[in-house]
């Protein structure tokens, strides 16, 4: 256990707090258990690290502790018995990253959280995986986070373009005009939007740009080999497949998915193909649309398919992304991070919460397809202020 604090202390030395995800602030870290999931790449790590920080500064060393659960501790040694000796140690918090990798993680973290109340734990883990559904009930004990990439917002603030305040969907509807009118003295959106749509979504683009769309490679690669493997069931044989279905969909989305010629095409059944857009979803790289009241069960159809962020159609492709596809897919990715419900509707291309409808387009984009609905709007891109019913397309990047 010696090695973990070691390993721990060494890692928060020059952990840095100068840029904190939206989440971060967010979550009520005085909850006794908390699980944050999410994509790989979007910068969990950093946050427990952060977290661990944050807690040294304000405590000494001995209360807290980070580990990641592949290490290689834990080959020889249980959690269970890391948080017993912890404790006598005196420690509180203890920071477990990675948890999907530890076999019995659920069962043992819901044994700590009964019999060591002295413990406060805070885990990560895949977003591949159902955590909540998991043989042991965490779902009453544990409160859950989601973390997705970056917002154009945060993208802003991360490229040292200004620090702006998240603006909820209900005022960046009644209040558009003003609000991009008074952003847009401190910063020229036009400018930056394309730059965090072909490569400011994930956190470690700072590290460096140039082999950024590799690192998006090497990311896809972990899902598909490593992460999906946790997954019961899941044959490791398909995966060249997973693989090809992942290019198809690259070159052709915003894709409405004939299931049958797909999954003849690829070389699956029917039920298998769904059951891999699902987890291809979970994982982060894929957004699916269903038409309203629809069945959301895992074997129902989608109606349409978009890649995740607009970094991933650039990096898949190997080609400039399509700009009508690029603007619908941001606009659903900021909407969807941001917790709102997102249907394809009868007229336009989205509807939000059920209460909200929006075409996407250009800058001449017109309101003609929304078939003069209540509540519709038109999202434009290369427009810096709105007038009306007529959006900036970049707007809804402040939205988380």
């Amino acid at each position: 256990m010696e090695n973990l604090i070691l390993k721990s202390n060494l890692l928060l030395r020059n952990q840095t707090l100068d840029f904190k995800r939206f989440l971060f602030d967010k979550i009520d870290w005085n909850d006794r258990l908390i699980g944050i999931l999410g994509a790989r790449g979007t910068g969990k790590t950093t946050m427990l690290l952060q977290l661990a920080a944050r807690e040294l500064s304000e405590k000494n060393s001995g209360r807290v502790l980070y580990t990641s659960l592949d290490d290689i501790y834990f080959s020889a040694n249980t959690l269970v018995s890391l948080a017993e000796q912890f404790e006598k140690l005196g420690g509180e918090i203890l920071i477990l990253d990675e948890v999907h990798k530890y076999p019995s993680w659920a069962r043992e973290i819901k044994n700590i959280y009964d019999f060591q109340r002295n413990l406060k734990i805070v885990f990560t883990g895949s977003s591949i995986i159902d955590m909540i559904k998991e043989n042991v009930d965490l779902s009453r004990r544990a409160i859950f986070y989601n973390l997705p990439g970056l917002s154009f917002r945060e993208y802003l603030k991360i490229s040292g373009q200004g620090d702006y305040q998240v603006i909820t969907l209900e005022s960046l509807i009644k209040n558009h005009e003003a609000i991009a009118s008074e952003l847009t003295k401190d910063f020229k959106p036009l400018a930056h939007l394309p730059n965090y749509l072909k490569s400011g979504y994930y956190p470690f683009f700072k590290e460096n740009p140039n082999t950024y769309p590799i690192r998006i490679e090497q990311v896809l690669k972990l899902v598909l080999e490593i992460d999906l493997q946790f997954i019961k069931g899941i044959d490791s044989n398909n995966l060249r497949k997973l693989y090809q279905l992942l290019y198809i969909l690259s070159q052709s989305v915003p894709f409405t998915p004939n299931i049958s010629k797909l999954s003849e095409k690829i070389g699956i059944t029917r039920n298998t193909l769904l059951l891999y857009l699902s987890y291809l979803e979970k994982a982060k790289i894929i957004n699916s649309l269903q038409a309203y009241g629809k069945s959301t069960s895992i074997l129902q159809k989608p109606d349409k398919i978009y890649l995740e962020n607009t970094n991933l159609g650039y990096a898949i492709s190997k080609q400039e992304f399509n700009t009508g596809n690029e603007r619908e897919t941001f606009f659903l990715n900021q909407l969807k991070n941001a917790g709102h419900e997102v249907h394809l509707p009868k007229y336009g291309d989205f509807s939000v919460n059920e209460n909200y409808f929006f075409e996407v387009g250009g800058y001449n984009k017109s309101a003609t397809q929304l078939k003069n609905q209540v509540n519709s709007f038109v999202v434009s891109d290369g427009l810096e202020v709105g007038f009306k019913s007529k959006i900036p397309l970049w707007l809804f990047g402040f939205l988380y």
